[in-house]
């Protein structure tokens, strides 16, 4: 197949976050099989313009808030004359509306929906700009064969109004050969916990600086790493002076592969608290490591935690709630080694290899539909 990615972003851009990722493990394992796929995105600061990465051809063009202004005049200029049998367009910010592009049949791959949580992160004129645009997707999208990264996002589509039975839940994968336990790599000898990712307010990292103050509070042990960067450090860095917590808390900006491996191997928990995932990544990547989770119980992170099993789960934003269930968990040995055992299980059951076999049955699907409305009676 001839197969068009349109995303926001591409894994080389610095926003870059579990959406690219997906989209470069995923359509790069189609390449790989032999399947012509072409990327449109945004461009930045120091990207060319077209380049080739992991076998993915990949177009950059406008910037992260114009790339929708310049996208479909892009497309129709310089790719629409490639003949592409699908066009999979990545709905993880604001919709592009692609089924108006032309008649080629439309692949919706569907992380999450910001809806109201985007008033967390953007200034409000941008997040009512996003929550609007949003609203138009059932009436433009539905009848399509969709895909959703987790249960909790096909949820939100459904009661959204679009139809259950055409979206099909194809999970995340993780790097099973980079992401396991090492019996070599002993854990920290302090109580350590982890926060890997972008350092964004809605990821709400701040309610684990404040759970690291309770447990001080509490006389109990227990320091935060923050690995990764994005433009909310600043404000996190000053919440913890002002919690007075620069003995606890370290932030290490950005992290390479095999140092986030070794801080996962490390690790004694891992946390996330984003009040909406899509899936969580980092949740499915600890858990491979042998390394439990405590979150949210929000979208998405439901999907790639089992409560009581792999982790736990607790209400969003409930700080003692929080705290309580990281000090249960970094005060039993057993209990952790446990959750570890069965968070690797399950991680195990997810690879990149079955989500791209997927994700290829559902585009061959939809190529073939759209051969099939091309020919007409």
């Amino acid at each position: 197949m001839r197969i068009l990615v349109v995303n926001w972003l591409d894994l080389a851009n610095p926003q870059a976050g579990g959406a690219e990722i997906h989209l470069h493990e995923t359509f790069g394992r189609l390449a790989a099989a032999g399947h012509d796929v072409t990327v449109l995105v945004s461009g930045f600061a120091t990207g060319e313009r077209q380049v080739t990465a992991g076998g993915l051809e990949v177009h950059r063009v406008g910037s992260r808030y114009s790339f929708p202004l310049h996208a479909r005049r892009y497309y129709r200029r310089n790719l629409a004359a490639s003949g592409f049998d699908v066009i999979v367009e990545d709905l993880n910010k604001v919709p592009l509306f692609t089924p108006r592009w032309g008649p080629t049949p439309v692949v919706p791959l569907v992380h999450h929906l910001f809806g109201w949580t985007a008033f967390r992160e953007a200034n409000p004129l941008l997040a009512a700009a996003t929550v609007l645009l949003e609203g138009p997707i059932p009436r433009y999208y539905r009848g399509l064969p969709m895909v959703a990264v987790s249960h909790s996002t096909r949820d939100d589509l459904v009661a959204r109004g679009l139809r259950g039975d055409d979206i099909a839940v194809i999970p995340n994968g993780v790097d099973l050969d980079t992401y396991r336990p090492d019996p070599q790599v002993r854990p920290y000898a302090e109580p350590t916990l982890l926060y890997v990712g972008r350092l964004k307010r809605y990821k709400r990292v701040d309610l684990l600086i404040r759970a690291v103050a309770w447990l001080r509070d509490n006389e109990s042990a227990g320091r935060l790493i923050v690995a990764g960067k994005g433009d909310y450090r600043g404000a996190l860095e000053r919440l913890v002076r002002r919690l007075g917590l620069t003995d606890r808390v370290s932030f290490t900006g950005f992290v390479s592969e095999s140092e986030k491996v070794d801080l996962m191997r490390r690790a004694w928990v891992n946390l996330l608290t984003s009040p909406k995932e899509g899936w969580g990544i980092a949740n499915l990547e600890a858990a491979a490591c042998g390394t439990p989770t405590v979150a949210s119980d929000a979208p998405g992170l439901r999907d790639s935690v089992q409560d009581g099993v792999t982790g736990f789960l607790v209400p969003h934003g409930d700080v003692p709630a929080l705290a309580e269930r990281i000090q249960r968990v970094l005060a039993d040995h057993e209990l952790r080694v446990r959750l570890g055992r069965q968070a690797v299980d399950f991680a195990s059951r997810f690879s990149w290899d079955a989500t791209a076999g997927a994700m290829e049955l559902v585009l061959q699907g939809a190529a073939v539909r759209g051969e099939g409305r091309s020919a007409g009676p």
